[in-house]
């Protein structure tokens, strides 16, 4: 019941000053996700201008921890850097970059909030703070936006193509060359639409371009940088596939005939695709200094290239 000395108060403030453990950005989403109701009715706008003896009622999703492939739980969120404006990250395989319609569980966005507090709001609130997102089952760098003029700067590099983002994949099949450049464009499967393809030669699609380097090489595998130019979802995945060089372990974009040389079964594979956001490199969107920051290998990818190095070497 909203007391008389609350009268007035907006809805989202309201609920921020009775559960001070849930920051005011996160309650907004769940207001716009239909979870309070107020004298029996669902409201979603945060700005509802409350009056006394109303009865406010808030049912909060339960959370889930999100887990790793492997069933362990990520309970935290690994900080690289962190200033008043943005943060860097180094996202778990296994966590979400933000919430969708289909899990209850917690992000990478729930949990900077747990660690940094507030992040920059957007017009999607389950997407406060990003510019950009990596598959769950990818891990790597994550560059995310507290404030909003962080947000406006940091999307208007991504759009203008000015960051520099490396991912580090472990491919079947021998690259050729010490580098391949890449260029297909891409367009949504419609027979899958959860998936990406490359555009047939007579259809449209989106320009994509990916600059794939040789890095080591193994008996049928290599490990490869992968520098893609834009960012079109699931861009690496499908360009590698396209190249003729699947990611180890991606159970969507697969090769479509028999491997030239299949990895054994002894090999420890990692439950997920082996790609990993290793570096990102952009300029500070308030201060204009240059950073780049790296994430270290994952221990699951880490593992499967030592063994390659001891049983497949060239």
């Amino acid at each position: 019941m909203v007391p008389q000395m609350a009268s007035g108060e907006r809805l989202d403030r309201f609920l921020a000053a009775s559960i001070p453990d849930w920051s005011r950005s996160r309650l907004q989403a769940v207001i716009k996700g239909g979870f309070v109701r107020v004298d029996g009715e669902v409201v979603r706008k945060p700005g509802l201008v409350l009056e006394a003896s109303q009865a406010v009622e808030l049912e909060l999703p339960e959370l889930a921890p999100p887990t790793t492939p492997e069933g362990g739980v990520i309970q935290e969120l690994p900080l690289l850097h962190a200033d008043e404006h943005l943060a860097f990250v180094d996202k778990p395989a296994g966590l979400l970059s933000h919430a969708n319609d289909h899990s209850r569980r917690d992000t990478v966005v729930t949990l900077a909030e747990a660690a940094l507090g507030p992040l920059a709001p957007a017009e999607d609130p389950r997407r406060r703070g990003l510019v950009h997102r990596l598959d769950r089952l990818t891990s790597g760098v994550m560059v995310i936006a507290r404030t909003p003029e962080a947000l406006e700067g940091l999307q208007a590099q991504f759009a203008a193509r000015e960051v520099r983002k490396t991912y580090l994949a472990l491919v079947h099949h021998e690259p050729r060359f010490e580098s391949d450049w890449i260029e297909a464009r891409m367009q949504r499967d419609p027979r899958h639409p959860e998936r990406m393809r490359v555009a047939p030669e007579d259809e449209e699609g989106r320009e994509a371009a990916t600059l794939m380097e040789r890095l080591e090489t193994f008996r049928g595998h290599a490990l490869v940088a992968a520098r893609p130019r834009t960012g079109r979802t699931h861009q690496v995945r499908v360009h590698l596939t396209h190249a003729g060089h699947p990611i180890v372990g991606d159970g969507v974009y697969r090769h479509r005939g028999a491997l030239r040389v299949p990895l054994p079964s002894e090999a420890p594979v990692p439950r997920r695709q082996c790609l990993h956001a290793s570096r990102l490199e952009l300029r500070h969107p308030v201060t204009g200094d240059s950073l780049a920051f790296e994430s270290p290998l994952a221990a699951d990818m880490a593992a499967l290239l030592e063994w390659m190095r001891a049983h497949l070497a060239p």
